[in-house]
């Protein structure tokens, strides 16, 4: 058996530049493949629940099994808290949802988006077929949705007129609101025609333009709410001018109706006390809002009291004359130390600028005429002679005096120690 063996192995080794996977790349490989793999993007699985385990974090763990095979399952808990059933081992059931790989244990599973037991299995599925059409389309979406009128003064009701419903309704509307106007547009809510007769119920409401309409029924089974999941009529809730509040089935019942319309409420009554306000709760919301405006007046009077009173508690208020005697005593210091400062600056002002008249005075060529001198200069254009020198015999001078001019004609001229240097007789000139 041993040398057999060696005699086969060389046989299944890889050809030289053949690829070796690594467990991981392998795992990889299926995990590309199976989730990539269109069929098991979404895919419908029936089989009995077995191992079902409910954590604490609100997830499911369970195996579907049949005869031959079996696939572990893990629903998380945002699907689990939709489910209208209890689910537990030995139960036969249709799951919705993709297959996932998980590459650390090598394993697969499917990760359930939905589950119903195998009695309603078609039914439900049709049902998530047009939910997902309807998303798609957004028709669910959040934006479209219409906010409700705070305290509607016309109500519609469109819900059979014999039926627990729209007993519950008309009481709950009559405790809340007395004073209001309710439209009841009769109409089928089970059956092959229920789905037209709403719409139809619905248009009736039309010309009475009610502010804000009521569309449900009484509980029931799962086939009773059936009309509620029809395709025509979703449309016409979601095209419907005016906002709709669904009511159909109980607290666990969800239909196509509840997603496309405004608001979904779980019970009838639940959707009358949504769509209008409890008269008595009215009251007592305006009274807390009377006496958080009469708090918030106090409160407003009190500070402007403090403020008041702080103020009024200053000297100023207290012995006002003090304080203007005080402010006169002030502005008397302040004007005699200005007058005194003026009066300084006055002084010393004055006593440069009689420095200055002096030094002024002392450059003067007139002082120095005052002392017996004179001035000699050209009688023809006026320039100054300081020298003998600078005159011939003949020239033509003007003499000046501090108290006026001669003018004379040079006889001759004597340098220093020659003589003296005399004048031909000349007429005295006015001095202004």
């Amino acid at each position: 058996m041993g040398e057999a063996l060696r005699r086969v192995i060389p046989s299944l080794l890889p050809l030289p530049g053949e690829e070796i996977l690594t467990v991981s790349q392998l795992t990889a490989e299926i995990k590309a493949r199976l989730e990539g793999y269109p069929r098991f993007r979404f895919l419908w699985v029936r089989g009995e629940i077995s191992n079902f385990k409910r954590h604490s974090s609100g997830h499911l763990y369970f195996t579907l099994k049949d005869q031959g095979a079996a696939v572990r399952c893990v629903m998380f808990r945002s699907a689990a808290s939709g489910l209208s059933f209890v689910p537990a081992s030995g139960l036969e059931v249709i799951a919705a949802g993709s297959l996932k790989v998980y590459e650390a244990g090598g394993e697969y599973e499917l990760v359930v988006e939905a589950l119903v037991p195998a009695g309603v299995g078609q039914w439900f599925i049709r049902f998530e077929e047009l939910k997902r059409k309807l998303a798609a389309e957004g028709l669910f979406a959040a934006e479209r949705k219409r906010p409700l009128p705070f305290f509607p003064r016309r109500v519609g009701v469109v819900t059979s007129p014999t039926g627990a419903a729209i007993r519950d309704i008309i009481k709950v509307l009559s405790r809340r609101a007395p004073g209001i106007e309710v439209l009841i547009s009769p109409c089928l809510v089970q059956g092959e025609g229920a789905p037209a007769s709403i719409i139809r119920a619905l248009q009736r409401l039309l010309p009475f333009r009610p502010e804000v309409v009521i569309v449900g029924r009484g509980g029931g089974s799962v086939e009773d709410l059936q009309a509620f999941n029809d395709e025509e009529l979703a449309r016409a809730i979601a095209a419907y001018p005016y906002p709709v509040v669904s009511a159909v089935g109980h607290e666990i019942d969800f239909t196509i109706a509840d997603f496309v319309a405004d608001q979904r409420a779980p019970t009838p009554s639940a959707a009358a006390e949504m769509v209008v306000p409890d008269r008595r709760e009215l009251r007592h919301r305006v009274q807390g809002y009377a006496r958080r405006l009469e708090l918030g007046a106090r409160r407003f009077v009190d500070i402007r009291r403090l403020r008041v009173e702080r103020l009024l508690s200053r000297p100023v208020w207290r012995r006002p004359l003090d304080l203007i005697h005080e402010r006169r005593r002030r502005v008397d210091d302040v004007w005699t130390r200005a007058e005194a400062a003026v009066a300084e600056r006055l002084a010393e002002g004055r006593e440069r600028l009689a420095l200055l008249a002096g030094r002024l005075e002392g450059l003067n060529p007139l002082a120095v005429l005052a002392r017996g001198y004179a001035v000699c200069e050209r009688a023809g254009d006026g320039r100054l002679v300081a020298r003998a020198g600078q005159v011939t015999a003949g020239d033509e001078l003007r003499v000046r005096f501090v108290d006026g001019a001669v003018e004379c004609v040079a006889q001759a001229v004597h340098e220093e120690g020659e003589g003296e240097a005399g004048c031909g007789p000349s007429k005295r000139l006015k001095t202004n």
